[in-house]
């Protein structure tokens, strides 16, 4: 068993900062859907437990783990009834890599019936991904130990159409209501997944880091978002640390080109390099901040846009405005 005081490496510290009352106070009740925490194939700077008490401590409503290789609900549902004080919600879903069985229609069932919120499609065996680290993208995080190679995945078939069992995937999700997410697939396959995910009655979908491997422009974006899928964000790529990509400029661009209400900041944090992923929601906020985003807005992109996807009530500030 591991030693319940070991300490996770190159943990970047949160940066001082300026107006740390006000992020305080918007963190209240935000939600993190994209947190890489440990266990994990991957090093990580903190393991479930340690968000789970970090998340609680800034008063985050909820909070759901994501592994590129298992499905997290058993986690999940043990330290939400081994820790219920915290009052944080903590929920997980399944990544459709290999470990999984690639688009496995059984592996998404078996995820529903034990309280899945949310199947991404491939990411680290997507095969789009398998080409952008062969083109030389070094920023993604390795595993600590050599894994078998992957077997590229696509969504569709030889013919460009959507393969049997990625619409059997689909038909899950919409019968279950949860969250269909895009994963690591190409701008080009999104669409024609999208596309026939809201033919076929999925209500909840969303892009993960849309401008990060998956390619997506900006008239990409606003396709989508007229499909009725959001964008979501990874906090990590627009604050201090290893995966800094992006200025607040950038995110003030994105937002913009999707709209507040169509758009969900997720830390994607828990890599090593990187700040804690609360202290992550704490740097965002302040640079949000500094941007003049209203406090209005800023709890619709952390908190309340979210919340919708997971079926949990809007925030007090929400209610009262939609009243």
């Amino acid at each position: 068993m591991a030693d319940k005081q070991v300490s996770y490496p190159t943990t970047v510290p949160l940066p001082t900062l300026s107006r740390a009352a006000e992020v305080a106070e918007l963190l209240v009740g935000a939600i993190d859907l994209h947190c890489h925490s440990g266990p994990a194939a991957m090093p990580r700077i903190l393991d479930h437990h340690e968000e789970l008490l970090d998340a609680a401590a800034a008063k985050f409503r909820a909070v759901l783990y994501k592994d590129h290789f298992y499905a997290g609900m058993a986690h999940a549902i043990l330290l939400e009834k081994l820790f219920p004080e915290t009052n944080v919600k903590l929920f997980s879903g399944i990544v459709l890599n290999n470990a999984s069985g690639g688009i496995n229609p059984h592996a998404v069932d078996h995820a529903i019936k034990l309280g899945a919120k949310i199947v991404w499609m491939p990411t680290l065996s997507a095969e789009n991904h398998i080409n952008a680290m062969a083109a030389g993208n070094s920023t993604f995080p390795k595993t600590a130990q050599k894994m078998l190679d992957p077997i590229p995945l696509s969504a569709l078939d030889a013919n460009g159409k959507l393969t049997d069992d990625t619409k059997k995937v689909i038909d899950l999700i919409a019968e279950a209501d949860i969250i269909l997410a895009g994963g690591h697939l190409p701008a080009s396959e999104l669409h024609i997944l999208f596309d026939e995910a809201a033919r076929r009655g999925v209500k909840k979908m969303m892009v993960n880091h849309p401008t990060y491997i998956v390619g997506c422009n900006d008239t990409d974006i606003r396709q989508l978002v007229a499909r009725g899928v959001k964008m979501e964000h990874s906090i990590c790529m627009f604050i201090e640390g290893k995966s800094l990509k992006y200025s607040p400029d950038d995110l003030a661009h994105l937002i913009e080109v999707a709209g507040v209400d169509n758009t969900i900041l997720s830390s994607d944090l828990g890599l090593q390099g990187s700040q804690r992923p609360v202290d992550g929601f704490r740097s965002i906020t302040q640079i949000l901040l500094d941007l003049q985003m209203p406090s209005t807005a800023i709890r619709k992109l952390i908190s309340d846009n979210a919340a919708r996807f997971l079926n949990l009530p809007m925030s007090q500030s929400a209610a009262q405005n939609a009243a």
